[in-house]
Parts: C-alpha cells; structure tokens; sequence
C-alpha cells in the first residue's frame, strides 16, 4: 500500500467517523429518536450540498463523506441541481431519483434477501 492510499483510508475515517461522531452526540445527549436523527441527516447534507460546502468535504474524505447519509443527501441534491439544469422544473421530480437508483435499488434488493433468508417477525 503506498503512503497517498494510506492517507485516502485515514482521511475517509476521519471524515466518516466525525459525522458519525456528531450523530451519536445528537442520539446520547437529547430526546430525539433514530430515525429523526437519520431524516435530519440526509436533510443536512442537501442543504449543506446546495450551500456548496459538502463537495469539498467529499474531495477531503472520499468514501467517508459519501457513505454516510449526509452523502445520501448530498447526492439527491446534486441530482436535482443537474436535472434541473437540464430540464427545467421537471428536474425537481426526477433528479433526486436518478442520481440514487442504484442505492436504492441495492437497499431493496438486500433488504428483501435479508427477510427471506431470517424470517422477520413482524
């Protein structure tokens, strides 16, 4: 492994691990749930995405901004900024949904092969 491949993993779990730290903070010293705190992130990174601020976080940290789901909304707001340009106001339905499809879909996917195989009680 070089030294610049090092220095992408470390700086992708800084990156990562500081959002994920904020995260937890938010869970252990106030009231609100799981998945307030998941819907506020993905909020987060849209808007943080639409000030121009999450691009630069994603050339710092790689994988550790993109992964975590202020990265998730990141890409729905890149997405609709794209097809918005491109489609006019059509691109606010669509954008967020293509530039995700594949995320998506594998979550799908996993999710319904995960509760065929360990038979989820409802």
């Amino acid at each position: 492994m070089t030294a610049q491949t090092a220095m992408t993993y470390v700086r992708a779990f800084l990156v990562g691990g500081a959002i994920c730290v904020v995260a937890q903070l938010i869970l252990d010293l106030t009231r609100i749930n799981p998945a307030h705190v998941m819907v506020l992130f993905v909020c987060l990174g849209a808007l943080i995405s639409g000030l121009g601020l999450y691009a630069p976080l994603v050339e710092i940290g790689g994988a550790g901004a993109t992964v975590p789901l202020t990265g998730f909304g990141h890409a729905l707001f890149q997405g609709v900024a794209k097809n918005v340009a491109t489609e006019g106001p059509v691109g606010l339905l669509t954008g967020g949904l293509r530039a995700t499809a594949l995320g998506l879909s594998v979550a799908v996917v996993s999710g319904a092969i995960v509760a065929i195989i360990f038979n989820p009680k409802g």
